[in-house]
């Protein structure tokens, strides 16, 4: 009897893997790996803890069936690496964060993101990359690069700031005669030489050997970069002109976003989102508190007002215009439309946070 009751009990117990076996066979978990140049850290950049808010939101919302691992610091190399990698079908990488020139090596037409004196404030920016009209724009991503566009931050918090050794920069003429070291974009290159500057365009490893030896009077860079990479330790002025918005565009590979159930594609979109929300917030903050420090750092600062701001764009856009069309080969009537777009945004954000919350 007891023999009995025990084979009973063993069939049993070996009949239910068989049983959930089925179960098991349909479940299937996805890797997503996220890389990035920016530190592993939660407190000094705006995009580290915000993809760790996906990171829970998606381990969440799909019941552990999609892990988040995120590769900061540029573990897994450069971002033309990584974007080739996820370009590559996402089979060792699925999704990276490619900043604008990065991201112009995959989908030229980003180079209209480039425009100087593009914002006048964040809440433009944010309103620009958050809108309808990027997301189309964005989605030629996927036949440029078999990449989806999720998203938008900030780079060390958009707005730029010179610094140089020469003098404190409050107008245009200020510029006259300067050399300005540049990235090794010629969009860049285009707006300083329009602006009555020299541009000498050196990567990033040659920046601060060129301002100590006098090959360069200054640069650019927002303010985050300018207080943690010692820039006031080689320049003494600093400018928070905003004539450049640094962006950072986060990618997933399309083949493996396709390879997703709907409900999970929908979990990763809808937690981009909500990661980029919260980005948007700690990099503004950020900066703010970025430029703050300047101002303790540098031997002077200053901000320059609008009205000044104004007739620099009215001075860099004509410039920039004629490069991007007829040099780079930009279609004209996308560049158009572009800056179209944002200054809609210029006319309609104002009157609507007035007409919300000032009658």
């Amino acid at each position: 009897m007891h023999i009995k009751k025990l084979l009973t009990v063993t069939a049993v117990a070996a009949a239910l893997p068989m049983a959930f076996g089925v179960a098991d066979a349909e479940a299937q978990e996805y890797e997503m790996a996220v890389a990035t140049l920016i530190p592993e850290n939660l407190t000094n950049n705006s995009i580290y803890p915000a993809l760790v808010h996906f990171k829970n939101l998606v381990e969440s919302r799909t019941d552990g069936d999609v892990v988040v691992s995120i590769f900061g610091g540029g573990q897994l190399g450069s971002e033309v690496e990584t974007g080739s990698q996820v370009q590559d079908g996402g089979r060792a990488l699925q999704s990276t964060i490619l900043t604008s020139g990065a991201m112009s090596s995959f989908y030229q037409d980003y180079q209209a993101v480039t425009a100087p004196f593009l914002f006048d404030n964040w809440r433009q920016a944010w309103a620009f990359f958050d809108g309808e009209w990027f997301a189309d724009f964005m989605q030629g991503t996927v036949d440029a690069a078999n990449m989806r566009y999720l998203g938008t931050f900030d780079d060390g918090g958009g707005f730029v700031a010179f610094t140089n050794n020469e003098h404190l920069i409050k107008t245009v003429d200020d510029l006259q005669g300067l050399n300005i070291r540049t990235e090794e974009n010629p969009a860049h290159v285009a707006t300083m030489r329009a602006l009555g500057a020299s541009a000498t365009p050196l990567p990033w490893g040659e920046l601060i050997t060129a301002l100590e030896t006098g090959l360069a009077d200054g640069q650019f860079n927002a303010p985050v970069i300018n207080t943690t990479y010692g820039l006031d330790e080689v320049t003494d002025y600093t400018t928070l002109t905003g004539h450049v918005y640094n962006s950072a565009s986060w990618v997933v590979s399309e083949d493996w976003y396709q390879s997703l159930p709907e409900e999970y594609r929908r979990v990763i979109t809808e937690s981009a989102r909500e990661a980029i929300a919260l980005s948007h917030g700690a990099s503004g903050a950020l900066a703010t508190a970025s430029w703050q420090k300047s101002c303790e750092l540098f031997e002077e600062c200053y901000i320059m007002p609008a009205d000044e701001r104004a007739k620099m764009a009215e001075i860099a856009r004509p410039a920039w215009q004629e490069w991007i069309v007829n040099e780079f080969g930009m279609d004209e009537q996308l560049v158009n439309d572009l800056l179209a777009e944002v200054q809609t945004l210029r006319e309609t954000l104002p009157e609507q946070a007035y007409q919300r919350y000032g009658q």
